[in-house]
C-alpha cells in the first residue's frame, strides 16, 4: 500500500512540473506576441507616413494593409475571448491591485486588462467539454481557415514561397497518422481533447503568434509593392557638390554633378556649355582653373532615361566665388606673446575651415584644442625678429602658405606685493590685523596667471628709532609678526622687503618692497 501511495505522489510531482513548464512557456509566448505586435505597428506607421507623402501612389496598398489589420485583430481577439471562456469555466480568482503575484501562479489577462488567477490549470474535463463537445475547436478551425483564405487571396500566384510560408503557419490539417481503428485523429481532437487547461492556453497563445507572424509577412510584402517597378525615389533633381563654394586664386575648382538618386547601370548624359562631362560612378566631374578673383556662375543639363525608356532633362545652375589668398592672425589677449604661458591665438582664412589649416611657429610650439590655438614661446624676443607664425591651407590635397606674421616675445611682468589690496601708504591697525599674509598681484594683466609669495621680512620701527625684523618663509604672517602688530601705535612704520614670489610660469621673482604707516 505504501508503494502505491508513493507512486501516486511521484506522479503528482511530475504533473506539477509539467504544469509549471506550461506556465513558463505561455508567459514567454505572450511576450513574443507583444513583440511581434509592436513590429507590425511600426510597419503600419510606415504606411501612414508613405500615404501622407504620396496618397495616390500608396492608396491601394494601404487599403489592403488596413484590411489585413482588421482581419488579424479580429482573429486574435476571438482567440482571447475563447481563452477567457475556458479559464472562467474552470474557475478563477480575480487579482486585487494590492495583492502581489506568486511566482508559481498561472494567470490570464483579459481584454479589459483584468488579471485572473487560474485555480485549476490541470483541469481536463472543462476544456474538453467546451472545445470538443461544444465544438469551439471546430469554430476556431473555421476562423483560421477563413483568415488563411483571405491572406492567400491577396498574395499573387507568382509569390508561391510567401504562400507556402503562411500556409505552414496557419496549418489546421488532421493528423497524418491513423489509429488502431484505422481512423485519423482530427485537428480538434489532436490539440484540444483530454488536454489540461494549461496546455490548451499555451497552444492558443501559440496560434495567436502564428496569426501575427502571418500578418507581418503579408505587411512586408504589401509595403515592398509601393515602389515595385518604379524608381526607388519619387522625385528626381540635379545635385551639384563642389569642393568649396569659395576657392583661392590659383587653386582648382572641382564639382560633382549628379542626380539625387543614381543608377550606376545607366549613366546619364551631363553637358555644361554644350560640352559633355566625363562620368565617374554615375556622376559628372566638372573642373576649371580659378585664375582671377570674382563671382562666377555656370550651368548645364542632365539627360536621364526613365524606366519607361523616355529621356528627361534636368537643368541646373551653380555659383562659386574666387578670393585672393588672405589670412588673419591675431593674439586674443594682447599684441605680444609671453614666455612660459599659453598665449591664445585666433587664426582664420576666408573659405577654409580650421580643420584644414596648419599653423607653424619658429620660436616655440602651437597646440590646438578644439577650434582654439595656443602659442608656447621658447625664448624671449623683444624685437620680434625670430618669432614668426605661418598659416598653411590644406585644400584639394595640396598645402599652400596663406600668410605669416612676426610677434614679440616678452617676459611676464613682475607682480606687485599687496596687503589689504594696498601697495603702501596709510593703513589702519584693525585692517592689518585682519590680514593673514601678503598677496602677489599682476595688475592690469589679461592672462589668468598667479604668483605666490614664498618669503618676506617685516621690519617695525619702535620707540627711539630702533628697528627690529621678523622673517616669514611663506606668504603668511608668523605668530611673532602678528604679536608685534598688536603692539603698534598710530604713526608706526611697517617696512616689508626681501619679498620673493613664484609664478605659474615656473619663474622666481624678487618683488619691490612695500611700506605702510599705521593710522
Amino acid at each position: 500500500m505504501m508503494y502505491i501511495v508513493l507512486t501516486a505522489m511521484l506522479a503528482l510531482n511530475v504533473a506539477a512540473q509539467v504544469l509549471e513548464a506550461y506556465r513558463v512557456v505561455d508567459s514567454s509566448l505572450i511576450q513574443t506576441l507583444n513583440a511581434v505586435e509592436n513590429k507590425n505597428q511600426q510597419i503600419y506607421s510606415a504606411f501612414e507616413q508613405a500615404y501622407a507623402e504620396n496618397p495616390a501612389k500608396v492608396q491601394d496598398w494601404k487599403s489592403q494593409a488596413d484590411q489585413v489589420k482588421e482581419k488579424s485583430d479580429a482573429l486574435v481577439d476571438y482567440i482571447d475571448a475563447l481563452k477567457e471562456k475556458l479559464v472562467l469555466a474552470s474557475g478563477t480568482v480575480p487579482r486585487s491591485p494590492d495583492r502581489p503575484l506568486k511566482g508559481d501562479e498561472f494567470i490570464f489577462v483579459n481584454s479589459n486588462k483584468d488579471t485572473l488567477i487560474i485555480k485549476k490549470e490541470d483541469d481536463l474535463n472543462t476544456p474538453s467539454e467546451i472545445m470538443i463537445a461544444q465544438k469551439e475547436a471546430t469554430n476556431l478551425k473555421e476562423q483560421i481557415g477563413a483568415y488563411r483564405e483571405f491572406v492567400e487571396g491577396i498574395i499573387p500566384v507568382e509569390d508561391a514561397e510567401l504562400k507556402n510560408t503562411i500556409n505552414q503557419e496557419l496549418e489546421t490539417s488532421d493528423s497524418r497518422f491513423t489509429l488502431k481503428s484505422g481512423e485519423r485523429r482530427t485537428w480538434e481532437s489532436l490539440y484540444f481533447e483530454n488536454k489540461p487547461l494549461a496546455a490548451i492556453l499555451t497552444l492558443l497563445s501559440k496560434l495567436q503568434i502564428d496569426v501575427k507572424n502571418s500578418e507581418a509577412n503579408l505587411l512586408n510584402y504589401l509595403y515592398s509593392q509601393i515602389d515595385a517597378g518604379a524608381f526607388k525615389f519619387n522625385k528626381l533633381g540635379a545635385q551639384v557638390i563642389a569642393n568649396s563654394a569659395i576657392i583661392l586664386q590659383g587653386e582648382e575648382y572641382v564639382a560633382q554633378v549628379f542626380l539625387a538618386a543614381i543608377d550606376t547601370t545607366e549613366d546619364p548624359v551631363i553637358s555644361v556649355n554644350g560640352r559633355a562631362l566625363p562620368i565617374e560612378d554615375g556622376k559628372g566631374i566638372y573642373r576649371l582653373r580659378a585664375n582671377e578673383p570674382g563671382t562666377f556662375r555656370w550651368s548645364g543639363v542632365i539627360n536621364y532615361k526613365t524606366p519607361e525608356g523616355t529621356i528627361r532633362n534636368y537643368p541646373f545652375t551653380q555659383e562659386y566665388q574666387v578670393t585672393p589668398p588672405s589670412v588673419t592672425i591675431s593674439p586674443t589677449k594682447m599684441n605680444v606673446f609671453y614666455r612660459g604661458i599659453a598665449n591664445p591665438v585666433d587664426v582664420s582664412v576666408p573659405g577654409v575651415t580650421k580643420e584644414n589649416l596648419r599653423i607653424a611657429i619658429t620660436n616655440g610650439r602651437i597646440v590646438q584644442q578644439s577650434n582654439e590655438f595656443f602659442v608656447y614661446p621658447n625664448e624671449l624676443d623683444e624685437q620680434g625678429r625670430r618669432t614668426t607664425v605661418s598659416v598653411y591651407s590644406q585644400v584639394g590635397g595640396t598645402e599652400k602658405l596663406m600668410g605669416s606674421m612676426n610677434f614679440r616675445v616678452k617676459r611676464v611682468p613682475d607682480p606687485v606685493a599687496q596687503i589689504a589690496n594696498q601697495t603702501g601708504g596709510n593703513l589702519r591697525k584693525e585692517d592689518l590685523q585682519l590680514e593673514d599674509g601678503i598677496m602677489a598681484v599682476l595688475p592690469d594683466f589679461d592672462f589668468d596667471l598667479k604668483f605666490t609669495v614664498t618669503q618676506f621680512d617685516v621690519t617695525l620701527t619702535g620707540a627711539g628709532g630702533y628697528a627690529n625684523t621678523w622673517k616669514s618663509t611663506n606668504n603668511r604672517f608668523t605668530a611673532d609678526q602678528k604679536a608685534q602688530f598688536r603692539n603698534l601705535v598710530t604713526g608706526s612704520i611697517i617696512y616689508i622687503d626681501n619679498i620673493k614670489a613664484k609664478g605659474d610660469d615656473g619663474t622666481d621673482r624678487d618683488l619691490d618692497p612695500i611700506s605702510f604707516k599705521i593710522r
